[in-house]
């Protein structure tokens, strides 16, 4: 009997999480069950908890690929030819959280995963886990940001971490809650409190 190959599972899981998203993003975490992701998906229960034992699997699986891109888009960035102004940069990912956040979207998914983080134990270790590796990203944003004579020299970059990064967790509230601010909007505020980088902008004292 042929044995069924990797790229075959990888779909099949793949398939499992876009039926899930699709329910999550309708009706919420609590309101599905594991019955509307198979008939979403067309699949038998086996088959599907073949792949995922429980709901709060799925939503973890599906929130690790969301920040992931996330992660992904913000370390490219930094990392470029030309280092983005902090409004550049928020602007770029809120677009991305925009465009992520329809009625479908996935990163409507992200405050689902948040409240399950309080009360379950493995989601909490996923959570604080893509927490961690985001401040440190906006940690290596900030020491190139220093580099670039933006902060002091004695900048406590993991206080100024600390700081930036809730600057995307709210936006997202703001929109999927709200319906507001814009990314333009976004960065208004940000090239206000934070105007390094930009034209005739004075570095400021931390």
């Amino acid at each position: 009997m042929p044995r069924v190959s990797e790229e075959h599972l990888e779909r099949r899981r793949q398939q499992i999480l876009d039926a899930a998203q699709l329910c999550f993003a309708r009706k919420g975490f609590h309101e599905t069950s594991m019955q509307d992701v198979f008939a979403e998906s067309g699949l038998s229960s086996g088959a599907v908890y073949r792949y995922f034992k429980s709901k709060n699997d799925l939503i973890t699986a599906l929130a690790t690929q969301t920040m992931v891109t996330v992660r992904a888009t913000m370390s490219e960035l930094i990392h470029g030819d030309q280092l983005p102004t902090p409004a550049e940069l928020v602007t770029t990912l809120a677009e991305l959280v925009v465009a992520q956040s329809g009625p479908d979207g996935p990163i409507r998914l992200a405050p689902q995963v948040w409240a399950l983080a309080l009360v379950h134990p493995e989601a909490s270790e996923y959570v604080k886990g893509a927490i961690l590796a985001m401040r440190g990203l906006w940690q290596e944003y900030a020491e190139l940001m220093r580099e670039a004579g933006w902060l002091p020299a004695d900048a406590d970059t993991h206080a100024v971490a600390s700081a930036m990064i809730c600057f995307l967790p709210g936006f997202m509230l703001q929109h999927l809650i709200i319906g507001d601010p814009d990314p333009e909007a976004m960065a208004r505020g940000v090239k206000t409190l934070l105007p390094y980088g930009e034209p005739a902008a004075q570095p400021a004292t931390i």
